[in-house]
């Protein structure tokens, strides 16, 4: 019998090697990552809308979208979320998603920060207790290199803490000046409420991981203000190394923004596996200082540099006639 019509054809396509199989699938497969992470694409942040930002919610899951200041829409960025504002009033330039509740990791020093300064002096005596040592054991974090017995001035813990991230720094802070770290982050939390902030919680001194340990970008945005008003906090974020009155070597700063980008004025990065990449940056042009906030990032130097530009370039001086908002 005949064999029907384009026998032949199919027994050839039926006999095509697994590996030019294998191939298609590879460019299939990579085609379809282009267009998902490529600018524009789903794993990227659409372009900024008007929004009226976040109202209602216990947490304020979803943020409020994104919204901004000017006729230019500012750059994608890999961060979740992020909030541009303009010093000494405050006034915003560019939200996204700028009430979400997210681990802000060691931006938290900000408020540890704020609150030891409010509440003793620079040149205070710390007796200190922590073992940085054992604490980096236990935890892999960050460490200025406290040792029990050692007696170090506030100051100086300051800069290890603003500087080198130390947790010890944190929590050797916390125990001066409330007693116990309790204490400290109920203080912490004073400052929260005292500042209007609707979407922080802390848990700890330091931003290791932990339950109802959260904050946002607007948020912290405004918590890099209130410290940059701090004439002597403010020259602590922005120093790039300094030497402690002790035995040990000079801290570093880790703010690798100072470096790259002109006119940065500080003020903090961090990170954890939960949050990613944090930072609240400042930088200073044309008699504008512009601090930017973004949370749970991949790239935040690649995201702030690129909000601080647009910001500088697309939006006009917003302090000049504003008012600073209530707290």
């Amino acid at each position: 019998m005949r064999p029907p019509e384009h026998w032949h054809l199919r027994r050839r396509r039926a006999r095509r090697p697994w590996w030019a199989l294998a191939a298609v699938a590879l460019l299939v497969l990579g085609a379809v990552l282009v267009l998902r992470f490529r600018p524009g694409g789903e794993g990227a942040h659409p372009p900024a809308t008007v929004s009226s930002g976040c109202t209602a919610g216990a947490e304020c899951a979803q943020g409020g979208g994104p919204s901004y200041a000017g006729t230019v829409a500012p750059p994608r960025i890999t961060g979740r979320a992020a909030a541009v504002i303009e010093a000494p009033c405050g006034a915003p330039l560019y939200a996204l998603d700028e009430h979400l509740r997210l681990a802000p990791a060691s931006l938290t020093k900000i408020a540890t920060a704020l609150v030891a300064y409010e509440r003793a002096g620079l040149s205070e005596t710390v007796d200190v207790r922590v073992n940085s040592g054992l604490l980096h054991a236990s935890t892999a974090s960050t460490v200025m290199g406290l040792e029990p017995g050692m007696r170090m001035s506030l100051e100086d813990l300051l800069y290890g803490l603003l500087l080198v991230s130390g947790n010890d720094a944190a929590i050797a802070i916390a125990d001066h000046v409330a007693g116990n770290t309790s204490a400290f982050v109920a203080m912490m939390n004073a400052l929260a409420q005292t500042l209007g902030l609707r979407d922080t919680h802390f848990a700890n001194p330091h931003g290791l991981d932990e339950a109802g340990h959260y904050s946002s970008a607007h948020d912290m945005a405004v918590l890099g203000r209130a410290l940059l008003a701090q004439p002597d906090l403010a020259a602590i974020v922005a120093t790039e190394h300094y030497q402690p009155a002790w035995d040990g070597p000079e801290v570093w700063n880790g703010n690798e923004l100072l470096d790259r980008y002109p006119g940065t004025v500080g003020v903090k990065i961090g990170y954890t596996e939960k949050a990613g990449q944090t930072i609240v940056a400042a930088a200073e042009r044309d008699g504008r200082t512009v601090i930017v906030s973004v949370l749970s990032a991949w790239d935040r130097y690649a995201d702030a540099t690129a909000l601080l530009d647009w910001a500088f370039a697309n939006t006009p001086p917003a302090c000049d006639d504003v008012a600073s908002p209530a707290s």
